[in-house]
C-alpha cells in the first residue's frame, strides 16, 4: 500500500523523528511505500505532496498534539495511533492500519 503520515509529539524533538524513521523503516519491510512528515521543535520535515496524498491509500497520524494542515487529507482514510507505539511497534501499528483499510475496502466491494 502507499501510506502518507504525520508524526508530532509535545515537544517534538525525540518522539517524533522516531516514530517517523520507524514507520518508514517497518513500512519499507512490509513491502509499502511509506512517507512521513515530521511536525515538530524543527517545524515540518519532509512534508508530504498534494500529490502524495492523492496517491496514498490511507494517512496515518501518530500525534500526541493537534497536526497543522490537517485539512489536506480531507477525503483519505485517517487512522490516528498513539505516537508512542509507533516508536517500538511500528511493524504492528502498518500492519493493523492495513489490515483496517483491506477490511473496510473489502465491506465496501461487496456492498455494491
Amino acid at each position: 500500500m502507499n501510506i502518507v503520515g504525520v508524526t508530532s509529539c509535545i515537544a517534538g524533538l525525540a518522539h517524533t523523528p522516531m516514530a517517523a524513521k520507524s514507520l518508514e523503516k517497518e513500512g519499507a519491510r512490509l513491502g509499502h511505500s511509506v512517507k512521513i512528515e515530521q511536525q515538530g521543535a524543527m517545524g515540518m520535515l519532509n512534508k508530504i505532496t498534494r500529490e502524495e496524498v492523492a496517491a496514498a491509500d490511507f494517512v496515518i497520524i501518530a500525534a500526541d498534539r493537534a497536526i497543522e494542515e490537517e485539512e489536506r487529507f480531507h477525503g483519505k482514510v485517517i487512522i490516528r495511533v498513539k505516537i508512542g507505539q509507533c516508536v517500538g511497534h511500528a511493524a504492528e501499528v502498518i500492519m493493523k492500519c492495513v489490515a483496517a483499510v483491506d477490511a473496510r475496502n473489502n465491506a465496501g466491494k461487496s456492498g455494491s
